[in-house]
């Protein structure tokens, strides 16, 4: 039986898509994760098998930059006995700086390597890994970024979602009524214009409108400010930092604000709820603009960015969103037609697939 090893870590964008792919290779090899301390949080020690290889962030200090090294090959020499000594002949990655010592130590134990790419946006450690990858799995066929010596690597599928997001039946409400239900995620990185800004939205749009809101705050003090403030306005709320039942608790939710996150959006669009996109204007090659601008494109959100953003225009927007409900709904189907392919079975048979083309 082949033994694949799936290197994750960081954030959960690129952990969550790892579980996806565990389950759907589970059943028909021997498979395990690898992460670092920042990606066991989101990560379920009762449902996955995983193992720690926590790996500096060499440019994360440049006074600390020679001690990095140091660490960064340690980490390198870890992997390599790690693989080795667990027999591994696949090494599927999802980016990030953590990845890389598992990338080099599996190059050159000659596993075969696959990598993976949830953004629009070729990422940088992908990028260095690609020349000794068999594939790279993503979602779209133009990925930016990538040379075109490398394009006959590319593998398609439809976005990777948690297998437990395609039990639940999707938002099929077809009229928005009385009070306006809200959820708002601001991610793991940024979330501080969100706690603020956003927060500040919603109130002034409860002095008009009946809300109730789902919202991800940064940390306990944001939540306990925040609480304060939605309960001397009187909105309804529950307030999360990290909820692995997030969209399931949203599925009966209007609208989402967001950033955008591959995974985040993926599953908004795959549950059919229409979302306002606030790209992370910090991220990596700007990748969050250009994952929420192939929702824009086919016409199923609404793309704004921070640096054009005012309480009185964005007010407007929400406001608008709701009032117009022929735009709300066009955005909607939308997300339907362009979700309606992506199901567990295909995408699993497309991984299995994959798996056995060498």
């Amino acid at each position: 039986m082949k033994k694949i090893l799936i290197a994750t870590g960081g954030s959960g964008g690129h952990v969550i898509p790892s579980l996806s792919i565990y389950d759907a290779l589970k059943e028909d090899y021997e498979v395990k994760i690898s992460t670092d301390l920042r990606g066991s949080k989101f990560i379920n020690n009762k449902n996955y098998d995983y193992s720690l290889i926590d790996v500096p962030n060499l440019f994360s200090n440049l006074l600390l930059l020679p001690y990095n090294l140091i660490k960064f090959f340690i980490s390198i020499i870890k992997s390599y006995k790690y693989i080795k000594s667990n027999n591994f002949n696949i090494l599927i990655s999802t980016g990030g700086y953590m990845s890389l010592p598992l990338c080099l130590a599996s190059n050159l134990l000659n596993l075969k390597i696959y990598i993976f790419e949830p953004n629009s946006v070729l990422g940088r450690a992908n990028k260095l890994m690609l020349i000794f990858a068999k594939r790279i799995i993503c979602y779209e066929k133009n990925l930016k970024g990538i040379s075109k010596r490398f394009s006959n690597k590319i593998y398609l599928v439809k976005p990777l979602l948690r297998k437990e997001i395609y039990k639940y039946k999707k938002n099929e409400k077809m009229v928005v009524t009385g009070k306006k239900k809200i959820l708002i995620i601001g991610g793991s990185q940024g979330a501080n214009f969100f706690d603020e800004f956003i927060t500040k939205i919603i109130i002034k749009l409860s002095k008009t409108q009946k809300i109730q809101v789902l919202q991800q705050v940064i940390n306990t003090n944001s939540r306990e400010n925040i609480k304060e403030l939605y309960q001397k306005n009187h909105i309804e709320h529950e307030l999360f930092h990290f909820d692995d039942n997030l969209i399931i608790k949203a599925i009966n939710y209007d609208l989402a604000i967001t950033r955008s996150g591959a995974s985040a959006i993926s599953e908004l669009g795959y549950l059919n709820i229409p979302f306002v996109a606030i790209p992370y204007p910090y991220a990596k090659d700007n990748h969050q603009y250009y994952n929420a601008k192939f929702y824009e494109k086919n016409k199923s959100c609404w793309l704004i960015m921070q640096k054009d953003i005012d309480e009185n225009n964005f007010t407007d927007l929400i406001m608008k969103i709701f009032q117009d409900q022929n735009e709300y709904f066009s955005k909607k189907n939308n997300l339907i037609k362009l979700t309606k392919e992506n199901t567990w079975e295909k995408n699993k048979s497309k991984l299995i697939e994959l798996i056995n083309e060498y």
